[in-house]
This record gives C-alpha cells, sequence and structure tokens, in this order.
C-alpha cells in the first residue's frame, strides 16, 4: 500500500514537532530558573511559554504521534470479556465518542474563534492561535475512532493483543 510510507513519514514530522516543542519548554523552564534564582530577575514570559508548549506537547502528541497500543486506558473489563463482546463494546464505545466530538465540534470552533479577542499576558499570542490545537485534536480523535469502529465492523483485531498474555522474551 502506497499510503503507509507518507503516513510514516508525516508521523515522523509530528515527532520532530514535539521534540521541538520538548526543547522549547526545557528551555523556558531552565531560562525561568536562572532568571529567578542566580539573577533575581523574575520573568513571567518563561512561565507562560512553558504552560503552552506544555498544552500544545500534550494535544498535539495525542492527536498526530501516539499509537492506539501506546494509550492508556482502565480496560480490566475489555479484556476479560470474549473477542465479539470486546467488537461491540469497541463498535458502541467508540461511534458515542465520535458522536460526542462530532456534536462537540462546531460549539469548540465557534469558542476557538470568538477567542481572538483576547491575547496571554506575557506574549501577546492571541487565544485562538493558542487554542486551535484543540480543533485538530478534537478531528484527529473523531478520524482515530471512525477508523477504529469500522475495522471493528469489518471484524478485525479490536486491539492488539492482551497484554496480559504477551510473552515477556527471558
Amino acid at each position: 500500500m502506497r499510503l503507509m510510507p507518507v503516513l510514516r513519514w508525516l508521523n515522523r514530522r509530528a515527532e520532530n514537532i514535539l521534540a521541538i516543542m520538548m526543547g522549547v519548554m526545557f528551555v523556558a523552564f531552565i531560562t525561568q530558573i536562572v532568571f529567578r534564582y542566580f539573577l533575581n530577575f523574575p520573568t513571567g514570559w518563561t512561565s507562560e511559554l512553558s504552560v503552552i508548549m506544555w498544552l500544545w506537547m500534550v494535544l498535539w502528541g495525542a492527536a498526530f504521534v501516539i499509537r492506539e497500543d501506546e494509550e492508556i486506558r482502565f480496560d480490566l473489563l475489555f479484556w476479560m470479556v470474549p473477542p465479539a463482546a470486546r467488537r461491540i463494546m469497541l463498535i458502541v464505545g467508540g461511534a458515542w465518542l465520535i458522536g460526542l466530538y462530532v456534536f462537540s465540534l462546531p460549539a469548540v470552533v465557534d469558542y476557538v474563534t470568538f477567542m481572538k479577542v483576547q491575547s496571554t499576558a506575557y506574549l501577546k499570542i492571541r487565544f485562538d492561535w493558542l487554542f486551535s490545537i484543540y480543533v485538530f485534536f478534537a478531528v484527529a480523535v473523531i478520524c482515530r475512532y471512525a477508523y477504529l469502529v469500522w475495522r471493528a465492523i469489518r471484524g478485525g483485531e479490536t486491539r492488539d493483543a492482551d497484554p496480559t498474555e504477551a510473552s515477556s522474551g527471558l
């Protein structure tokens, strides 16, 4: 399939962007420590930049970097039922989640676009630009769960193998 190399390339670029955001947050954090404790000159922009990078890193990573098997879930009941029940649980839960995000998406877009009237205190970044990552995150969640539900309906694997049954390789 010709699409998979393109998707892998895009995933690596998303990881690169995430690494850059981590570097920016780290530099801002170290700068804040140096200015506050060594130069006795506290700065607000470093704290603001760290918070912005944290917000973007979490949502960017969840939308574009993290794989399905890397998501943290409480799935004790999921693995206790037979595969057919897991498929039904995934279809129902995924459809519910898709519906929730699709229903909320117009309000989210409306709120994000409305927030152009305010900006951050130090860096003067407009809030619509700052919160726009949530729109990308919501669309990515809709697409991811649409794919998972479609795969479950087709009878494919509901998720990777049960982690409790994985061999340790020792």
